[in-house]
């Protein structure tokens, strides 16, 4: 078997006084965000630097931005609600949803995006919409998936969340039903897992989805990151699913950050180049 090797490292300038820094907020921070967007600012030849990292002081972490400079602010869970009250005010991309998971900061303004929703309407806009869904959570990204599905034509899906208050409002504000458990008789093509459930960490053996639904469905989409493929994904692979996973919507959103930091969008190949550098090297 060849052993996979990845592209030369480009040139890239040196770090300095004029480095633009970005960043991200997670609780649980991984390398593939970071590859992907160092990647790119060399490959591009831009004079910026991207690092990871997690808090427990999201104020202090935001008016850190600001009081240091930092042009760009990657926000994962469980921040993307939370976040926007620190904010001066909300792209249209995240008011939408009212969850943010992009911070740009012009000149100590910093304004909140989110990328997650085009990145899932462009990984579904393939998929009747007729197609019957479920929806496991009712978090931030959980929005930016239900406004997709929503915005992209389907009507015919329930939202899963034990959290009821969160579940209703997100099944009402987009016209889905809402149940607070999964009914394993239930039938549905397309499932969706935005919980941490297969998460790298204490969920990692979770089964988002019983082996019922997933024999009797079509199409698994996970938006867990890390690892690349989840229990829920590696059972649907196994029964012949097609599989969506979270790496794809993370090229998309990240690419969608880059240029809302820098201005530049690179070019398909460059895209790809980084996001394979980042998945060989995440």
């Amino acid at each position: 078997m060849t052993q996979q090797t990845s592209a030369p490292e480009p040139a890239r300038p040196l770090i300095g006084r004029d480095t633009r820094l970005c960043m991200s907020l997670s609780a649980r921070p991984g390398n593939f965000g970071t590859r992907f967007h160092n990647r790119l600012y060399a490959l591009t030849g831009l004079d910026y630097v991207y690092k990871a990292f997690s808090t427990r002081d999201l104020e202090g972490a935001v008016r850190g931005i600001r009081a240091l400079d930092i042009r760009g602010c990657a926000i994962s869970m469980p921040f993307k609600e939370a976040v926007i009250a620190l904010l001066d005010g909300l792209a249209p991309s995240a008011a939408a949803i009212d969850s943010v998971n992009t911070i740009v900061n012009d000149d100590g303004v910093l304004t909140g995006h989110n990328t997650d929703y085009a990145a899932v309407a462009a990984l579904i806009v393939d998929i009747d919409p007729a197609t019957r869904f479920v929806l496991r959570g009712s978090g931030g990204m959980a929005k930016a998936v239900a406004a997709a599905l929503r915005d992209t034509g389907f009507r015919n899906g329930v939202i899963v969340a034990r959290n009821e208050p969160a579940g209703r409002a997100l099944a009402d504000l987009y016209g889905f039903a809402w149940a607070a458990d999964l009914h394993t008789e239930e039938q549905a093509d397309l499932l969706i897992n935005v919980t941490p459930m297969g998460m790298t960490g204490t969920d990692a053996d979770a089964l988002a989805f019983p082996p019922a639904m997933i024999t009797t469905s079509a199409i698994a989409f996970d938006v867990v990151q890390y690892p690349p493929e989840t229990p829920f994904l590696r059972a649907a692979a196994a029964a012949g699913k097609r599989c969506i996973t979270g790496t794809e919507v993370a090229i998309l959103q990240a690419l969608e950050q880059f240029v809302l930091y820098t201005g530049v969008r690179p070019t398909d190949a460059q895209v790809a180049d980084a996001a394979a550098f980042a998945r060989l090297h995440g």
